[in-house]
Formats: C-alpha cells, sequence, structure tokens
C-alpha cells in the first residue's frame, strides 16, 4: 500500500524531530530526559497557542501577520487593567480573550466582503494592534498580582520527579481542541474545501464567508490566549513583547506539513513543528558556545528545504492528473 503524498510532509515533520532529539541524547548528558521534552512545551506554550490558529488561517489558503502585535497588546491591556486599574484576573483575562476574538473577526470580516487581501488586511492589523500598545504606555507594566504570580510559579507533577506548567497544560487542551475540530466535524471538512478551492466551496454550497470570518476569529481568539499566557511567563506587559513572532508562527507552521496554498495540512504537524523549534534552541543552549541567532539560521534553512518539499510534491500532483 502506498503512501498517500498529503502525508509525506508531516511524516517527514515527525522524523526529522525524533532525528534531532535522538542526536542531542547522544551528544548531550542529560538531554535525553522526560524534564526536556516537557521544557519544551513549557518555553514555547504560546507558540504553540498561536500556530494553532495560524493553521486554520494557512489551511484556508490566507495568512495572519497580526497575531504577534495582538500577543503584545493582551500583555499591554492584562499588565494595564490588574496593575495600574486593580481589575482582577477573573474580568481581565475573559476580556482580552474577546478582545482578541473581535479584532479578528474584524479582520475576517473585511477579508471576506471586500475581498481585500489577507495579507494587508492583517498587515494594518498588525500595524493598529502594535500602535495601541503605545497609546497604553511606552513603558514596560510589571505585573505582581498574585493569580499571575501564582499561575506563573505553579509546577504540576509528573513521575520521574519531572513536572510541566499551566500554560503547557492550556497549550495541549487547545491543540487536542483543534484536532478534534479540524479532523471530525463539518467546520473543519468546510475549512479545508475552501483551501483545496474557494470557488468549488461556493458551488457544493458551504457557508465560505462564515467559515473564513470564524477561522480569523479564532486565529485572533488564539493569539489573545498566546498574550495572556505569554503575561504568565514574564509577568509584564511590553509594547514590544513577540516581535516578529508572526514569522516564528508561520514556520512551525510551514514546518508542520501545512501547504501555503491551503487545503492540506495538519494540527499534529503544527504540534510536532513547535517542538522542531524548540529542540534547536535547546540544543543550542546545550552546546553553550553558540549564538541565539543560529535557531534562526537553522529554522530559516528548514523553511527552504519544507517550501521544496511542498513545491516538489505539488508538482508530481499536478503531473499525475488527467
Amino acid at each position: 500500500m502506498s503512501l498517500n503524498r498529503k502525508y509525506i510532509p508531516i511524516l517527514v515533520t515527525v522524523i526529522l524531530f525524533l532525528a534531532m532529539f535522538a542526536a542531542g541524547s547522544f551528544r548531550y548528558t542529560g538531554f535525553f530526559s522526560l524534564q526536556v521534552l516537557m521544557n519544551l512545551l513549557v518555553d514555547n506554550a504560546f507558540l504553540l497557542i498561536t500556530a494553532v490558529g495560524m493553521t486554520f488561517v494557512i489551511l484556508t489558503g490566507g495568512i495572519d501577520l497580526s497575531v504577534g502585535s495582538v500577543i503584545a497588546l493582551s500583555t499591554m491591556v492584562s499588565a494595564s487593567l490588574v496593575e495600574q486599574h486593580g481589575w482582577p484576573p477573573g474580568v481581565v483575562i475573559p476580556l482580552v480573550l474577546l478582545m482578541g476574538a473581535v479584532l479578528g473577526c474584524g479582520m475576517g470580516a473585511i477579508i471576506q466582503y471586500f475581498k481585500i487581501q489577507p495579507f494587508i488586511v492583517t498587515l494594518a492589523g498588525m500595524f493598529l494592534a502594535r500602535g495601541l500598545c503605545y497609546v497604553i504606555s511606552i513603558d514596560t507594566i510589571t505585573i505582581d498580582n498574585g493569580f499571575y504570580t501564582s499561575v506563573a510559579q505553579t509546577k504540576i507533577p509528573l513521575p520521574g520527579g519531572s513536572f510541566i506548567s499551566i500554560s503547557a497544560v492550556i497549550a495541549l487542551v487547545v491543540v487536542t481542541f483543534a484536532v478534534f475540530v479540524a479532523s471530525y466535524t463539518r467546520f473543519g471538512r468546510n475549512v479545508y474545501a475552501l483551501g483545496g478551492s474557494e470557488q468549488s466551496a461556493l458551488l457544493m454550497g458551504l457557508p465560505v464567508a462564515r467559515t473564513k470570518i470564524i477561522v480569523y476569529t479564532f486565529s485572533g481568539f488564539c493569539s489573545a490566549l498566546s498574550g495572556v499566557v505569554f503575561t504568565f511567563y514574564m509577568l509584564s506587559g511590553y509594547g514590544l513583547h513577540a516581535v516578529g513572532f508572526e514569522l516564528d508562527t508561520i514556520a512551525a507552521v510551514v514546518i508542520g506539513g501545512t501547504l501555503l496554498t491551503g487545503g492540506v495540512g495538519y494540527v499534529v504537524g503544527t504540534f510536532f513543528g513547535v517542538l522542531i523549534q524548540g529542540v534547536i534552541q535547546t540544543i543550542i543552549s546545550f552546546e553553550g558556545t553558540l549564538s541565539s541567532w543560529w535557531t534562526k539560521i537553522v529554522i530559516g534553512l528548514l523553511l527552504f528545504v519544507f517550501i521544496l518539499l511542498q513545491r516538489l510534491l505539488s508538482a508530481k500532483r499536478s503531473a499525475i492528473k488527467p
């Protein structure tokens, strides 16, 4: 039984992750441990959450450049309301999530009804969100609230003396939910159909407008949730948080095997794409003599490889069509 071509990118991603983790385990003492594996989730929980939302957007053939700025805005709104205005976290967090969802919904509606390229609309959203950060404050706002510090310091024990953070658990819940939605719901099938061919989806009578708007709403929600998790991680709000983060997110999705043209990809692939970035950072940390910029260099090379792989698979798929 031959392997379906659409599964090749995700298979390559999983094999690459296992190979990199094995290489680190052979080279560095203490690398092969459950805690190192859990740290990949702990340190990249906010990236994983954002990448899940971005996966749905790219599956429709779109792009969302606003995610990093929405994360920064979420940290600023959270820090400002909690520290400077004394609002309780139980009110602030839902408000921040609603803000992200509304911004995403607005961008999705503009993209759909005004037929403007997602790149342009989300670029405008990126500038808007980043600008609003500096309207709130140009300085860092440190968070001393007991709830935020408690969540940041809580360690959920695991077998063998290892632990995982609340933020990582949130990220895993988001991944599980996204896998279910993409694989087992009508909405998930609509997303894939829309990415395959919007015109065909319209002819089939699928709710294209609603699907597209919900996808961008979900991406905005994920970005805001990532901002909340990032606030737990940094315990501060700052307008320069997550600068360029949208590129890391897109890289994780592409390395995870999702086609930039839409219609093909899996949330599980994105999960491993994020873990690959985490493994690269961990190996560089264990090495000790390399600059952190090597992370960007390796990710850039991997992007080239995966984009070429996607191109080759697309060319072969086109060649076998009658």
